[in-house]
């Protein structure tokens, strides 16, 4: 392991707000991982393992150990089928889904320019454009930090929801994840469902040109984080019952909405914020962003309550207006653990 010298987390999360930590450690192996668990003089200290930190805000100085998992390395397994790669968690994600690109293996170009870590893709099950991680996940390896017993999950031991999995829940102070293994049908069947690219032709076109379309949207709405400070989608897309989707669509008739297997539906955040006028609304240094309102940005100098009062205000706007009320997406640290802003408002 490395122990690093600096304390501020500014440069470690994606929201760059000015932060402390009483010390920030680098994993890079799950040897690492174990040993800074069982170290006597972190033992009793609160440990939070850190990707990129592009799900995170820190809500106050965190008085404990941030973990940076930098565990790397790619191996590619090709059968008649299908590629199988085995990936370490500390490596970045849309680099891996440019490396699949370049390489001829497709399936993953809907989920480009996601921020973040692989290790933190299984938490989130993150998704995009009609895909989520479960569509391609084969299993998790994970370690057990307290015994340092390695094991590896299913797909389906992995309990993915949407923007959930068993690893927010079950395992979530007690394992970490070392790497993730995916399958890539060779069989491949472009998605095309979704939003812009409904425009191409699903026999003609290639998971490169997929790739380029998301890519160019998402840089065309979403702020780049090393410009603008932000956590990219703050709050969940809210699932709710036909009935009131039903019934907001009679006073909203444009509203976007999408049917779930399950008889629910899904509706988006972002035009729920829109629809309030909230785009560009700011709070001491931080911002609905003019373009993507279901970001909130660091607009400069931005401190952790200006997110967290933004935050509360949108939930509260939104909830006024549409009786639909909407949870972060983004993980929010108090100085020991992980909190809620339910929890921070009481």
């Amino acid at each position: 392991m490395k122990v690093l010298q600096e304390r501020s987390l500014a440069s470690f999360h994606t929201f760059g707000i000015e932060t402390q930590a009483q010390q920030i450690l680098v994993a890079e192996s799950t040897a690492d991982l174990v040993a800074i668990w069982q170290d006597e003089q972190y033992r009793t200290m609160p440990k939070l393992i850190v990707g990129q930190g592009s799900n995170l805000l820190f809500c106050e100085d965190y008085a404990g150990v941030v973990v940076l998992n930098r565990i790397v390395g790619i191996t590619v397994t090709e059968t008649p089928s299908a590629y199988h790669l085995h990936v370490g968690a500390g490596e970045d994600w849309h680099q891996l889904v440019c490396e699949t690109i370049a390489r001829n293996m497709p399936g993953l170009e809907n989920l480009a320019l996601i921020p973040g870590c692989v290790g933190s893709s299984p938490i989130q099950n993150i998704g995009a454009y009609g895909v989520e991680l479960k569509d391609i996940c084969q299993y998790v390896d994970i370690v057990e930090l307290a015994t340092g017993k390695e094991s590896r999950l299913t797909a389906e031991a992995c309990q993915f929801g949407y923007r959930d999995s068993v690893f927010k829940h079950q395992l979530k102070e007690t394992h970490a994840i070392t790497a993730v293994g995916f399958v890539l049908s060779k069989d491949w069947q472009p998605n095309i469902s979704y939003g812009p690219l409904a425009k191409f032709d699903a026999s003609t076109v290639s998971a490169k040109e997929i790739f380029e379309e998301v890519c160019r949207v998402r840089r065309e709405k979403l702020p780049d984080p090393a410009v603008l400070g932000n956590a990219g989608s703050f709050f969940k897309n809210p699932v709710v019952s036909r009935e009131l989707r039903d019934k907001l669509l009679t006073q909203y008739p444009t509203m976007p909405s999408y049917e779930m297997s399950d008889g629910s539906c899904k509706l988006a955040a972002g035009w729920l914020i829109d629809q309030c006028g909230l785009k560009g609304h700011q709070i001491g240094g931080a911002k609905v962003h003019e373009q993507q309102a279901l970001v909130l940005v660091n607009a400069g100098g931005a401190c952790a309550g200006d997110v967290l009062a933004l935050a509360a205000e949108v939930v509260s706007v939104v909830q006024q207006t549409f009786g639909v009320r909407l949870v972060h997406e983004v993980r929010f640290m108090a100085a020991a653990q992980e909190t809620d802003l339910q929890e921070i408002l009481r």
